[in-house]
C-alpha cells in the first residue's frame, strides 16, 4: 500500500472508543497495521435474524476492550485494534461474547492486516475486473474448519459456464456469469456441508474493507 500524506480524518469518521478532547479525537491512531484486525460475523442482520445496529456492534466490540472500532455496513464487518493478540484468541473472545449477547451462536472469521492484503492482492488473475459481465464474491473460511479452501472446493457445487471457483489462502473466491445467475449453483451452498463453516462477502465490500484497513497503515 503506498504511503499518503497524514490526514486526520472528518469527526464524522473517527472510529469509537476515542476519547474527545478539545475537538480531537484522542485515542484515534494510525499507523497500526500489525495491530489492527477485521472480524467478519456471519449472519448478522440476513433475513430478519441475529438483528443488531452497527451503533450497537460498536459498543460491545469497545467493551472488549479493543480500540478504533469501526463498522462498515451492516453484514457484521469490524475493523479493530488489539494489541499483542492473535486471531485465534480474538476470534474465540468475539464469538463467546457475540453469543452471549445475541443468545445465539455467531461464528466470526478474524483477519489480520496481512491476511486481508494476502486476499485482495493474491486473488486469480482477472478477478473482479469484469464487472459488467460477472459478480465475484469471496467465501471466508472461519476456523476451526475440518476443510482447508482447497479441500472444501469440490464440496461448493459449480454450474459449467457460470460458476468458476478458485482456492487461496483461507478462502474461496466465486465468478458467476452474470447474465445466467439465475442458472448458478451458488445458492445450493445452504445445503453444503461447509456452510456453517464460511461466511461471504461481495468483491466490492471485500475490497473496501481493504482500503479502510490500509488506511490505518498510512
Amino acid at each position: 500500500m503506498s504511503a499518503t500524506p497524514q490526514v486526520m480524518p472528518p469527526a464524522a469518521w473517527w472510529p469509537r472508543c476515542c476519547l474527545i478532547v478539545n475537538g480531537t479525537p484522542r485515542g484515534y491512531t494510525t499507523g497500526m497495521a500489525k495491530n489492527s484486525f477485521l472480524a467478519l460475523l456471519r449472519g448478522i442482520n440476513v433475513g430478519g435474524n441475529n438483528i443488531i445496529k452497527m451503533d450497537e456492534l460498536n459498543t460491545v466490540f469497545c467493551g472488549m476492550g479493543f480500540s478504533n472500532v469501526a463498522t462498515y455496513i451492516q453484514s457484521g464487518n469490524v475493523l479493530f485494534d488489539a494489541g499483542g493478540s492473535s486471531t485465534a484468541s480474538l476470534q474465540k473472545k468475539i464469538e463467546a461474547v457475540m453469543t452471549e449477547r445475541l443468545g445465539t451462536g455467531i461464528r466470526t472469521a478474524v483477519l489480520s492486516a496481512d491476511d486481508l492484503r494476502a486476499v485482495v492482492e493474491k486473488k486469480p488473475a482477472g478477478f473482479g475486473e469484469e464487472k459488467d459481465v460477472y459478480r465475484y464474491d469471496v467465501i471466508f473460511m472461519i476456523p476451526p474448519s475440518p476443510w482447508t479452501a482447497a479441500e472444501a472446493a469440490p464440496l461448493v457445487r459449480q454450474r459449467e459456464g457460470v460458476d468458476t471457483l478458485y482456492a487461496g489462502a483461507g478462502v474461496l473466491y466465486i465468478r458467476r456469469l452474470t447474465s445466467a445467475l439465475s442458472k448458478s449453483y451458488f445458492s445450493k451452498v445452504a445445503s453444503s456441508p461447509v456452510y456453517p463453516h464460511i461466511t461471504v462477502r461481495n468483491w466490492n465490500t471485500t475490497g473496501k474493507l481493504y482500503g479502510l484497513m490500509g488506511a490505518r497503515e498510512d
